[in-house]
C-alpha cells in the first residue's frame, strides 16, 4: 500500500501545511515519539531552507511492504527541485522508518487547511512535544537512578580497590616482617655457629700464646678492624686505647667509645671527653673469678652492630675462662714438674754399673707427674735401679710417686729381693690409695755378680744389649700392677749382663703412641740400640740421647718420658757367686757360660 503527495512550497502557509500533512503522516507511520519529532524537526529545517531560497516542491510518500520480514513501514519526504540543474535549492531526502504495517484508513491528502485545522495541528505537536518531554523527564529519572547505580557501583569499586590496597599492603608488611624475621634468625644462627665454633678454638688450647694468637684470625675482618689484649700481670701496657680499656677495667663491665652514641645491649657508652677515637671501640673485661685483662675490639665499620656487639661480650666471657684455665694449668703443671724434678735421684756412683738417665715432661695436656726413676745403693753394697709410673697426672700424681719413692727405699733396707719389694709395695697402695695405681720394674745389681737380678709389676719390658750388639727384650709376663684390688705375690727374675752389656729400664711415654701400640715403639727402642756402636755406648749420655730422638719429638709428646741405662763394667776384683733364678749357685761371675 502506498501514499504519495506533491507539496509546492512557497510561503510559510504552504510550509505550514506540508509540515501538517507531514505530522499526520508520521502518526499514521506508527513509529516512536521520538524518532517522529526528529523527522518532523529536521523536515521543518529544510522547509525553512526552502523558503529562504524562493521555494520549491516536496513528495511525500508513505508505504508499507507485506514481503519484508519483519514488516516496515516508510515515510519518505523527498526536495523536487523545479529546474534539475538549479543550485537554488540542492536536493535533499528524509526517511523514517518503523517496524509494522499502516492502518486500514491512512490519512488522504488535504486542501488548505483551515484555521481550526492548524490550531488542531499546533495542540497535537504540543501534544507531541509533551510525550516527548515526558519520555525526556522519564529518561532523566532513569539517567539520575543509573547516575546513582553508577556512583554506587564506583564507591563499592573504590571501597574494593581500597580493600585490595590495604590487603596488599598488608601482605607486603608481613612478607617483609617474614623477610626481616628470617634475616633475624639467620643472622642469629650465624653469630651462634660463629660463636660455638670460636669457642671451640680459643679453649682447645691450654697455652695462653695461642689462645692471644688465634682471637684476631677469628674475630678480623668481619667483626673488628684490630683486635688488642690487654693482660695485668703484662709489663706492658697492652693496649693501644688504655683510656677505654682502663675504664673497662674499673667498672667490671663492657665499655664503648666512639664518634657517635653505641645504644649497645649491657655495654657502658663512654662520655665524649673520655676518648674520642677515629672509630668506635668496645673495651671488655676478661672476668672470670678476678678480671685480668681487657680485650679491646675496633669496629669493622662506623658502628658496632647490636647482636655481634653481644656475641663479642659473650666470646670475651668464655676467653677469660680459656686463658684463666691455661693460666691454672701452667701453675699447676710447673708446681707437678717442679715436685716431680726435685724427687728424681742424683745417680749414685756404683762398683761395676754406669748409670745415665732422662726425664722429659709431657708437653701436651696435663699428663705430667706420673714418671720417675730411682737409684740407690743397699747397705749389703748392692744398688737397686727403679723405673715407674703411676697412673694419672698432675700434682696428685707427683705426691703419690714421692710417697712409692720414699716407701720403696724403706722397703729395701729391710729385703733387697726386687719381688718382695713390689709385693710390700703392692699392698700398701691397694690399702691407701685403692683407686689408684702404678707400674714399676726394680733391677739389682751386686758387686761381682755378672746378673742382674728383676722383678715388674706391669711395666714395658726391659731391653738387654750384648757386648756384640745382640739386643733380647725380657719379655718374661710381668706381674700385675700395683694397687690392683687383688693379693698378689711378685717373682724375681735373673738375665746375665756381662761387662759392656747395657740395660735399659723406660716408662710407656718413650714407645707407646695411642695411633700404633707399644709394640712398634719397643722394636723401634731395640733397633736404635742394636745400631750403636761400642764407641757410642761408651759415652753413656750420649747414648741416652741417641735413644731418645728417633722416639720422642718435642712437639707431640702426650706422656712423660724416663729412662735409665745401665752399662756393665768390668768388675774391680773377685770371682762371687750368684744366684740362678732357680736358686742354685751358678758358678764364676768371670765364666757366665758356666752360669747356663
Amino acid at each position: 500500500m502506498n501514499l504519495s503527495d506533491v507539496h509546492t512550497i512557497t510561503s510559510a502557509a504552504e510550509a505550514v501545511r506540508a509540515r501538517t500533512y507531514a505530522a499526520r503522516l508520521t502518526a499514521a507511520s506508527g513509529a516512536p515519539v521520538v524518532e517522529q519529532a526528529r523527522f518532523l524537526t529536521a523536515l521543518t529545517e529544510r522547509l525553512r531552507a526552502c523558503l529562504a531560497q524562493g521555494g520549491t516542491e516536496v513528495a511525500f510518500t508513505l508505504r508499507s511492504s507485506a514481503s519484508e520480514r519483519p514488516p516496515l513501514v516508510r515515510l519518505v519526504a523527498e526536495h523536487l527541485p523545479a529546474e534539475p540543474d538549479s543550485d537554488r535549492a540542492a536536493p535533499w531526502r528524509l526517511a523514517l522508518v518503523s517496524p509494522g504495517s499502516l492502518p486500514a484508513d491512512p490519512p488522504p491528502p488535504e486542501g488548505r487547511p483551515d484555521d481550526a485545522v492548524l490550531a488542531e495541528a499546533v495542540l497535537a505537536a504540543d501534544a507531541q512535544t509533551a510525550a516527548i518531554l515526558r519520555r525526556l523527564d522519564e529518561a532523566e529519572e532513569q539517567l539520575l537512578l543509573h547516575r546513582e547505580e553508577l556512583h554506587q557501583t564506583n564507591q563499592g569499586v573504590l571501597a574494593l580497590h581500597a580493600e585490595l590496597d590495604a590487603a596488599a599492603r598488608t601482605q607486603r608488611d608481613l612478607f617483609d616482617a617474614e623477610r626481616a624475621a628470617h634475616a633475624r634468625a639467620e643472622k642469629a644462627r650465624r653469630l651462634l655457629t660463629f660463636l660455638a665454633d670460636a669457642s671451640a678454638a680459643v679453649t682447645a688450647s691450654l697455652d695462653q700464646e695461642d689462645i692471644l694468637r688465634c682471637l684476631p684470625d677469628l674475630l678480623v675482618p668481619e667483626y673488628a678492624s684490630q683486635v688488642d689484649v690487654w693482660l695485668f700481670d703484662d709489663a706492658a701496657a697492652g693496649s693501644a686505647h688504655s683510656a677505654a680499656a682502663v675504664a673497662a677495667a674499673r667498672s667490671d663491665r663492657p665499655q664503648h667509645a666512639g664518634p657517635h652514641p653505641g645504644a649497645l645491649p649491657g655495654v657502658d657508652d663512654l662520655p665524649p671527653s673520655a676518648l674520642s677515637p677515629d672509630r668506635p671501640l668496645l673495651c671488655v673485661p676478661l672476668t672470670t673469678h678476678h678480671t685480668s685483662g681487657v680485650l679491646t675490639l675496633t669496629a669493622p665499620g662506623d658502628r658496632f652492630d647490636e647482636d655481634s656487639s653481644v656475641m663479642l661480650v659473650e666470646l670475651a666471657r668464655r676467653t677469660a675462662i680459656a686463658l684463666d684455665n691455661a693460666r691454672r694449668y701452667e701453675q699447676h703443671r710447673d708446681t707437678a714438674e717442679a715436685l716431680q724434678r726435685a724427687q728424681l735421684t742424683e745417680l749414685p756412683p756404683a762398683e761395676g754399673v754406669r748409670l745415665a738417665a732422662r726425664y722429659l715432661p709431657a708437653t701436651r695436656g696435663l699428663n705430667i707427674g706420673g714418671d720417675w726413676y730411682d737409684a740407690f745403693p743397699q747397705p749389703d753394697g748392692s744398688l737397686l735401679t727403679v723405673v715407674g709410673d703411676v697412673t694419672g697426672h698432675g700434682l696428685r700424681a707427683a705426691v703419690i710417686m714421692g710417697q712409692l719413692r720414699t716407701a720403696l727405699r724403706a722397703y729395701a733396707i729391710e729385703d733387697g729381693s726386687p719381688a718382695r719389694i713390689l709385693t710390700r709395695l703392692h699392698r700398701m697402695l691397694r690399702h691407701q690409695q685403692p683407686n689408684l695405681y702404678a707400674t714399676a720394674v726394680i733391677a739389682r745389681f751386686r758387686p761381682g755378680d755378672p746378673r742382674v737380678v728383676w722383678a715388674a709389676a706391669g711395666h714395658p719390658p726391659a731391653l738387654v744389649r750384648a757386648p756384640g750388639g745382640a739386643v733380647r727384650v725380657l719379655d718374661t709376663r710381668p706381674g700385675l700392677m700395683l694397687g690392683v684390688p687383688f693379693p698378689f705375690e711378685y717373682e724375681d727374675h735373673a738375665v746375665d749382663l756381662p761387662p759392656g752389656s747395657t740395660l735399659v729400664l723406660y716408662t710407656d711415654g718413650l714407645v707407646e703412641r695411642r695411633a700404633s701400640g707399644i709394640d712398634p715403639g719397643i722394636e723401634l727402642l731395640g733397633r736404635t740400640l742394636g745400631a750403636l756402636g761400642e764407641p757410642q755406648l761408651e759415652d753413656l749420655e750420649g747414648c741416652a740421647e741417641a735413644l731418645l730422638k728417633p722416639l720422642v719429638h718435642d712437639d707431640e709428646r702426650d706422656d712423660d718420658v724416663c729412662l735409665l741405662l745401665c752399662r756393665t763394667t768390668s768388675y774391680a776384683s773377685g770371682e762371687p757367686e750368684y744366684v740362678r733364678e732357680d736358686g742354685a749357685p751358678s758358678g764364676r761371675s768371670g765364666d757366665p757360660d758356666r752360669s747356663r
